[in-house]
């Protein structure tokens, strides 16, 4: 057995660690460039903070899913203000702009030499800025993984800048930075967790670290996310769904994901609706569609049996079957209202195109069977509803 494990420099968890972001900040830097998501007054406390502590803070304020042109623009503006240090203060979009802009701000060739896909995917030559990540909300695990997640949108996909360089010095994660969350935006990037969590333990790349990882991630997301859809002010599980995050994080950043994440590069290009809301709409097909695909072709797999351990975690029941897990998802999926495909924008004229990019995402070779062209057809038809 062989692995390797990374993991962010520094993990400061807990309730009201934010008021410490000033003293980590000023460990690494006088001159941060704060990126965060479009409403950057919501942090003008913090920003306030940063300032009293004597930082010279730039803001960089992001819209939407995060783009090339937004972590150019970013790096652009931290060369211009002299920054030293990079702060990615709010839900994904903020988190991954904020891992692109510092490794570009020291990578001043092309963007283009670094995208993989769309470009050359050559290694960073210089190390990013100093990156600490401060996640506001409880689902993409980004403030512990080693890429960032850009659009290209004049080509219609999603690409990744990646580098084992770009792991963030602090992932800095305080529970109540999600409280605010209303309980669409809960849903989406809980069940954006929950997939992260679930692809990672059957995948064909986990392993003992990973497997840990999420166990204990599946069992608190499965009690905590219906529970923080149904009262936002519920702490405890608001804490829970924030390591539950974090745990997938450090899984995904450690093992392959699989086909809903295969499904969601393509798809995210393809559509003005936000990654964990994609995930969301897939999750339930994908897993009852690999399940099926491994009794009938790998009865034997490891993955099977993943599938049954994530069963009883998140169900509680000691004997619970893969189908049972699969049907829960199901359930808790209609329970949090999660959107079909077609409601996203998708249409059944767009499925073939889909389907021929999926099967070439990276994520797709973690999945735990290979799956054929009619069962991606499949899972599409299915999800578009």
């Amino acid at each position: 057995m062989q692995f390797t494990f990374q993991a962010p420099g520094n993990i400061v968890f807990g309730r009201d660690t934010a008021r410490r972001l000033p003293e980590l900040v000023a460990a690494r830097g006088r001159a941060p460039l704060v990126v965060t998501g479009a409403d950057k007054g919501r942090h003008q406390a913090r920003l306030e903070a940063l300032r009293q502590a004597g930082l010279d803070v730039t803001v960089q304020a992001v819209a939407g899913e995060p783009s090339v042109a937004m972590a150019v623009e970013g790096a652009r503006l931290a060369r211009a203000a002299g920054c030293d240090v990079v702060v990615g203060l709010g839900g994904g979009a903020a988190l991954d702009t904020a891992k692109a802009v510092a490794a570009l701000a020291t990578n001043t060739g092309d963007v283009f030499d670094y995208l993989e896909v769309v470009g050359a995917g050559h290694p960073l030559a210089v190390p990013p800025l100093p990156l600490l990540a401060v996640p506001t909300t409880a689902g993409t695990g980004a403030e512990a993984t080693a890429n960032a997640v850009l659009s290209v949108p004049e080509r219609r996909v999603k690409v990744s800048l990646r580098s084992p360089l770009m792991l963030p010095a602090v992932a800095l994660v305080d529970p109540l930075l999600s409280a605010s969350m209303p309980p669409a935006v809960t849903a989406a990037t809980g069940l954006d967790a929950l997939t992260q969590l679930l692809e990672a333990f059957v995948s064909n790349q986990a392993n003992p670290m990973t497997d840990a990882l999420c166990r204990e991630g599946l069992l608190r997301a499965a009690r905590a996310l219906p529970a923080a859809y149904a009262d936002g002010a519920d702490l405890a599980a608001r804490e829970d769904m924030a390591l539950a995050s974090l745990l997938g994080g450090l899984a995904l950043a450690n093992a392959k994901l699989g086909a809903v994440h295969g499904f969601a590069a393509p798809l995210g290009g393809l559509l003005s609706a936000p990654h964990g809301r994609i995930c969301a709409s897939l999750l339930p097909f994908v897993t009852a569609a690999n399940i099926r695909a491994l009794r009938e072709r790998d009865p034997g797999s490891p993955s099977l049996a993943a599938y049954a351990a994530a069963a009883a975690l998140c169900t509680g029941q000691a004997q619970a079957s893969p189908e049972d897990g699969a049907a829960w998802l199901d359930s808790l999926c209609r329970e949090l209202a999660a959107p079909s495909l077609a409601t996203l924008g998708l249409t059944a004229a767009d499925i073939p195109l889909v389907v021929a990019n999926a099967a070439r995402a990276s994520s797709m070779r973690g999945n735990p069977v290979v799956l054929t062209p009619g069962e991606l057809t499949d899972i599409l038809t299915g999800a578009l509803g």
